[in-house]
């Protein structure tokens, strides 16, 4: 006797989905195989290997926006045409659910992130703890902009905890976002950068994690928007970022499951 093995729950759904988008005799809206997902800056490495997984499992292409999470909100606010939002706090999808622009039962916790100091192996400056950056010849100090970025915030919290932060203040550069931030520590322009693990094997550095317990926990949250006009591959992506595969990319670079 032949014993039929069905997929788990999760791969089920998507391969149903699939096979919904690609046999229905009705015509394919054009915007069907085609997403455009806004995600935060520290997702970018991550975010491109689960994209391509995805286009292979799926037929479905992601048009990626990487920026910090307070600006991509502002364009969700403003009207962009983005299918699902990813952040780097959960705050921000909250923000938007208040305002009536998600999709309320597709807001999800995906991923918690950490933060880390990260140097040039090119520089001769090592830091192994926070209190490392009063030294003198530190003379800058790169975080992205706390007024809108997630790691930046979490940056300044580490800092002023860890009773710092009046101290190296005039030090600081801040970047736009946290991959623009690690950019000025590998182009030189900063000697140390306080920037999101995830990014930690993008370039040829050094770094070493910032204790957790210094800032408030980085869950980060994502969210279909609402007037997405392909909400099914939309849902299809949260899934897949949700599922096993792609958790298992998430984690290979740095994240762990939100508690």
């Amino acid at each position: 006797m032949t014993t039929l093995r069905l997929p788990k729950a999760p791969a089920l759904a998507l391969v149903l989905l699939v096979f919904t988008l690609s046999c229905s005799s009705a015509p394919q809206d054009e915007h069907t195989n085609e997403l455009t997902v806004a995600a935060a800056a520290d997702l970018s490495n991550a975010f491109e290997e689960i994209g391509r997984e995805f286009q292979s499992a799926t037929n479905i292409k992601v048009i990626f926006n990487f920026g910090s999470s307070g600006l991509l909100t502002k364009q969700v606010e403003n009207g962009a045409p983005i299918d699902l939002f990813a952040a780097a706090n959960v705050d921000y999808i909250n923000q938007l659910e208040q305002k009536g622009l998600i999709i309320p039962d597709s807001k999800k916790l995906y991923a918690r992130g950490r933060i880390i100091l990260w140097t040039s192996k090119s520089s001769q400056i090592r830091v192994e703890r926070l209190g490392d950056l009063t030294r003198p010849e530190i003379k800058r100090i790169a975080i992205a902009n706390p007024e809108h970025a997630p790691y930046g915030l979490a940056a300044r919290q580490a800092l002023e905890r860890a009773g710092l932060w009046e101290t190296v203040k005039p030090k600081l550069v801040y970047g736009e976002n946290v991959r623009q931030t690690l950019q000025y520590a590998q182009t030189g322009n900063v000697e140390v950068a306080i920037v999101a693990l995830s990014l930690s094997g993008q370039g040829d550095g050094y770094w070493i994690l910032v204790p957790e317990e210094l800032h408030n926990p980085l869950d980060q949250g994502l969210a279909i928007i609402k007037g997405t006009k392909n909400e099914a591959g939309a849902r299809a992506f949260a899934d897949f970022i949700l599922g096993e595969r792609g958790q298992a990319i998430m984690k290979r670079f740095g994240f762990t499951k939100p508690n």
